[in-house]
């Protein structure tokens, strides 16, 4: 069976006027036999949820002591792009019996549409085991705040703007889980600065960023214990209440995991891993965009590679295949 992999244009770079010509030419029968092959694999991300690739990053900033920067690198990924709302933990706690957080019937703070808050760690998890998912670790969170190119000071960029964040009580309570699209990170993930804390699984200590693993850093075995009031968990992200100097994607607070109060701004939103069903997904939506630049369908293959670019946004071939599609569609 023919196969596509990261080399398959090594010798046949996709570029200059022959481009085309050095296409491979996919039948449809080879498509329907490579489509059988791996057709229960075709997922699509999660609904409401935005795909993390595979790839390396830049965690921590020079901001603070405990945030020294070095370089992660994590399995591909999903995470929620949304806060956590009322009308999710609503549903969470009459299925499970789950208790109502703190603040539940705050008015400011009760809207459907609002992030859930008053919640405590184990309150975040057990909603995310609930969901069939997980608390983001703290590497996963602060590279989905960063985006693609993994070193944004902000979701957004590097310079401080009030129109792309509730905080500091600019506005004076949480607002929509949806609000300030225009501050939204480079995968898509809402309110990763300010509106509220978001719990994450990582235990807190200061020191961790000296000794933690390149590769899929899980957090120390356990907390700081702060003030003997026991160990903490990790907060990132601010909230609606927090100075400018929490937003920054790196920043790093904490809490001892029994605690739902602090700040009326304690939230969450979950992850879960990428399956191979996702990876073979994304190959399935290059191989149909092959197929389609080979039917001359060239519209079709904008919407296929555009699907694969979304899960993978970093892979050359997929942008090099992308160029050429849209020299064909601007011709």
């Amino acid at each position: 069976m023919t196969t596509f992999t990261n080399n398959h244009y090594q010798n046949s770079p996709l570029q200059g006027e022959n481009a085309m010509e050095k296409l491979p030419l996919i039948s449809s029968a080879l498509f329907t036999t490579l489509l059988l092959t791996v057709s229960p694999a075709f997922s699509e991300v999660p609904k409401d949820m935005v795909s993390i690739p595979k790839g390396e990053f830049t965690m921590g900033s020079k901001e603070h002591k405990d945030e020294n920067p070095h370089n992660v690198v994590l399995d591909a990924y999903y995470i929620d792009k949304y806060e956590v709302s009322n009308k999710e933990y609503q549903s969470f706690m009459k299925s499970a019996g789950h208790p109502a957080p703190a603040y539940w019937d705050d008015p400011r703070l009760s809207k459907p549409g609002q992030p859930v808050v008053g919640v405590n760690w184990y309150d975040a998890s057990a909603f995310c085991e609930w969901k069939g998912k997980r608390l983001p670790t703290e590497a996963e969170w602060e590279r989905a705040a960063k985006g693609p190119n993994g070193n944004g000071h902000y979701p957004w960029g590097h310079t401080l703007d009030d129109t792309k964040a509730n905080y500091g009580q600019n506005v004076g309570k949480t607002t929509a889980v949806d609000s300030y699209p225009a501050g939204v990170s480079g995968y898509g993930a809402y309110n990763m600065s300010g509106n509220v804390f978001e719990w994450v699984s990582d235990w807190y200590d200061p020191t961790y960023y000296n000794v933690s693993p390149a590769l899929n850093p899980q957090g120390p075995a356990t907390g700081l214990n702060f003030a003997n009031q026991g160990p903490v968990k990790v907060l990132k992200g601010g909230s609606w209440l927090a100075p400018a100097s929490s937003l920054h994607s790196s920043h790093r607070f904490w809490n001892q995991p029994e605690n739902n109060s602090y700040g009326v701004g304690l939230g969450f939103r979950c992850a879960q891993p990428a399956s191979s069903a996702s990876i073979q997904a994304t190959q399935y939506d290059f191989m149909h965009a092959l197929i389609s630049m080979g039917d001359e369908k060239w519209n079709e293959a904008l919407d296929s590679i555009n699907q694969a670019l979304k899960a993978d946004p970093k892979n050359m071939e997929y942008m090099q295949t992308k160029t050429l599609i849209m020299n064909q569609i601007n011709k």
